[in-house]
C-alpha cells in the first residue's frame, strides 16, 4: 500500500547523501533530488496537487519541471518499465463513447483517430500534456489534476462527470487517462458509468472494466470514496443549464463576453440561451426554463436580472449562478466578498462550473422579492437621485455621490416599527435600513457587521439624527468590517449613533414620505413590510467562500 511516507524517506536518504558527499557538484545534485522529492512529500502530506501547478491546457511552468525532475525521471522510468511489461493495449474502449487509458503518447494519436476521440480527460496532476493543437487531432483537452494512489473531491467528480456526458451527448467519444490507467482514470470511468447505470453496483461496474482491462485497480481508498459517492447518491450527471442575459447590463458587456462564456461553459453544460427584452423579463424567462427541469440557471446580468430571474427560483432545488455584469453586483459582492469584483470573465465561468451549492434567505418586501435590503431615508433618497447613465460612466463613486447629498439635507422622520407582529415602538431618524444581505460597501445597512444571508433574520439598521451624520458613516464602515451581531430581539445602540436590531418580520409605517427603495429600485408605498424566508434560494459559489465562510 502506497504511503506518502515514502517519499520522505527518500528525502531523508538524499539529504544523507549531500551531507555526507564532499564532492561539490554531488552534494548540490543530491540536495536536489531532496527537494524535489520532499516537494512531492509536501503535495501528498497536503493533499495539494496543484503544488505542481498543471495549466488548465496540460502544460506546466519550467521551474516547476525544474524542481520535479528528479521525481519525474524516477516516475518515467518506473512507467516505461510498467509500460513495456503490461499486458493490455494503451487504450481500450470500456462503454459506448468511454475508453480508459494510461498516460498518452504522439504514437498513441493513430489510435485515438482511428477511434474517433474528440475528447481527452487527463487525471495526472505530475506530468504535462501532450500539445493537441500542435497535433492537429481536433481533441477537446481538460485536465483535473489528482495526486497518484489519491482520490478526488465531490467538485473533481461532478466536474468531470458534466464534462464526459456533455461530450458524449453531443456526439463525441471521450477517454480518460492516468499514468498507467489503473487508478485514478478507472476511478472517473466508474464514476461515469454509475450515474449512466444507476442500478448497477460498484462491484458490477468494477467487475465490468476488469474483464476489459484485467490490471486496473482501485486501492481501499479509492473504493471506499467511489462507494460512498454512490450511496449518497452524488454519482448524478447536473449538466442541464440555461444563460439568461441582460444585453444591456453595464456597458453591454454581454456582446463582448459572449462568445467567451459560452466556450467555457458548454464542454460543461447543455446550454439553453435566452437574453431579455423590454417585453420579456428574466422572471418570465426563468419560467420557461422551469418547465425543462434545468440543474442550474445563470442569471448574466445586474442585480435587477439577478432578482429578476431568482424571483422565479425561489422555492425550488434549481440552483442559481451569477455572473455579474452590473454596476454594483451587490449580491455576488455579499455571497463572495469583496474579491467578486476582481475575477476575470473565465475566473467567474470556472467557479460556476467548480462551484458549490448554498441555501440562502430570500425575503419579501411588501409582496415583491428580496434578496438585500430595503430602506427609506438616505438609502432611498440616494436611489432615487441615481443618474442610470453616470452610474454607469462612474460606477459606485456616483452612488457615493448621491448618498452624500443626502446626508447633507440630513431629513429626519417618524417611523413606527413594529417587529415580530408584537414589539412597536417609534424612532426619528434620517435613514432605517432593512436587511437580508448587504456587501460592505453598503454602509447604510452595517449597523452590527454585515447582515448574514444564512442566519434567517433580518438586520435593522437606523441612525441617530442628533450626531454628525460623517461620523455615524465612519462608525459603520468600523462595523461593517466585524462580524459581531446581535441575537434575534437584541437592540443595541453599539455608541451614540448608530442602533441596530434583528426580527424576522419588520413593518414600518412610512406615509410620512410615501417613498422607499427595495434592491436597488424605487417604489411607492404607506406600509413597508418586510418577512423573511429561511434558506429559500440555492445559489452557486466558489469553494473558496464556501471555506471562508465556514472558518
Amino acid at each position: 500500500m502506497f504511503k506518502p511516507n515514502y517519499f520522505l524517506w527518500v528525502t531523508a536518504t538524499f539529504i544523507l547523501l549531500a551531507i555526507f558527499t564532499s564532492h561539490l557538484y554531488f552534494k548540490l545534485a543530491w540536495a536536489w533530488f531532496a527537494l524535489s522529492f520532499f516537494s512531492v512529500s509536501l503535495a501528498y502530506l497536503l493533499n495539494k496537487p496543484t503544488i505542481f501547478r498543471k495549466r488548465s491546457d496540460g502544460t506546466m511552468p519550467f521551474y516547476i519541471r525544474w524542481v520535479f525532475m528528479p521525481f519525474l525521471w524516477s516516475t518515467q522510468l518506473y512507467n516505461s518499465w510498467a509500460r513495456s511489461n503490461d499486458p493490455v493495449p494503451a487504450l481500450q474502449k470500456i462503454d459506448d463513447g468511454v475508453y480508459l487509458a494510461r498516460r498518452l503518447f504522439p504514437s498513441d494519436i493513430h489510435d485515438i483517430k482511428n477511434e474517433k476521440i474528440r475528447a481527452v480527460l487527463d487525471v495526472t496532476a505530475e506530468f504535462s500534456s501532450l500539445n493537441w493543437m500542435s497535433l492537429q487531432a481536433n481533441i477537446d483537452y481538460l485536465n483535473i489534476p489528482i495526486l497518484d494512489h489519491s482520490v478526488p473531491t465531490d467538485t473533481q467528480i461532478q466536474r468531470a462527470l458534466n464534462w464526459i456526458h456533455t461530450h458524449k451527448k453531443n456526439g463525441r467519444s471521450v477517454v480518460v487517462h492516468c499514468a498507467l490507467g489503473r487508478g485514478r482514470s478507472v476511478f472517473m470511468v466508474a464514476a461515469y458509468l454509475l450515474s449512466q447505470y444507476p442500478d448497477a453496483k460498484p462491484k458490477e461496474i468494477m467487475n465490468k472494466i476488469r474483464d476489459i482491462r484485467p490490471t486496473v485497480r482501485l486501492n481501499n481508498k479509492q473504493f471506499e470514496q467511489l462507494n460512498q459517492a454512490f450511496e449518497n447518491k452524488r454519482l448524478v450527471v447536473h449538466n442541464s443549464a440555461w444563460i439568461i442575459a441582460n444585453p444591456v447590463a453595464g456597458k453591454r458587456q454581454w456582446e463582448e463576453e459572449h462568445d467567451t462564456i459560452l466556450k467555457l461553459l458548454s464542454g460543461y453544460y447543455n446550454l439553453t440561451v435566452k437574453t431579455t427584452t423590454l417585453e420579456v423579463n428574466g422572471t418570465e424567462l426563468a419560467k420557461q426554463a422551469l418547465k425543462n427541469s434545468p440543474d442550474l440557471v445563470i442569471a448574466c446580468g445586474g442585480d435587477g436580472t439577478v432578482t429578476e430571474v431568482a424571483t422565479a427560483l425561489v422555492g425550488t432545488k434549481v440552483k442559481l449562478g451569477i455572473i455579474p455584469f452590473g454596476t454594483t453586483n451587490a449580491l455576488s459582492h455579499a455571497l463572495c466578498g469583496s474579491l467578486s469584483k476582481i475575477p476575470s470573465t473565465k475566473t467567474i465561468c470556472l467557479n460556476i462550473i467548480d462551484g458549490c451549492e448554498q441555501r440562502i434567505d430570500t425575503a419579501t418586501c411588501n409582496d415583491e422579492l428580496m434578496l438585500l435590503l430595503a430602506g427609506v431615508g438616505f438609502e432611498q433618497q440616494m436611489i432615487e437621485k441615481a443618474d442610470r447613465e453616470k452610474n454607469n460612466n462612474s460606477g459606485q463613486i456616483a452612488y457615493l455621490q448621491d448618498l452624500w447629498e443626502a446626508i447633507s439635507q440630513n431629513d429626519v422622520h417618524t417611523f413606527k416599527v413594529t417587529l415580530n407582529d408584537s414589539d412597536t415602538f417609534e424612532i426619528d431618524t434620517p435613514s432605517l435600513t432593512i436587511a437580508n444581505a448587504s456587501p460592505v460597501t453598503a454602509l447604510l445597512a452595517q449597523g452590527k457587521g454585515g447582515p448574514d444571508i444564512k442566519d434567517g433574520e433580518l438586520d435593522l439598521t437606523w441612525l441617530d439624527p442628533e450626531r454628525m451624520q460623517i461620523l455615524n458613516l465612519a462608525e459603520l464602515a468600523m462595523l461593517g468590517l466585524g462580524d459581531n451581531r446581535q441575537k434575534q430581539g437584541k437592540s443595541q445602540q453599539s455608541s451614540s449613533g448608530v442602533f441596530h436590531k434583528t426580527a424576522l418580520k419588520v413593518a414600518v409605517d412610512i406615509r410620512q414620505i410615501g417613498h422607499y427603495v427595495v434592491d436597488g429600485e424605487a417604489r411607492e408605498a404607506d406600509t413597508l413590510e418586510v418577512v423573511v424566508r429561511p434558506k429559500s434560494l440555492s445559489v452557486v459559489v466558489p469553494e473558496s467562500a464556501l471555506k471562508a465562510d465556514s472558518e
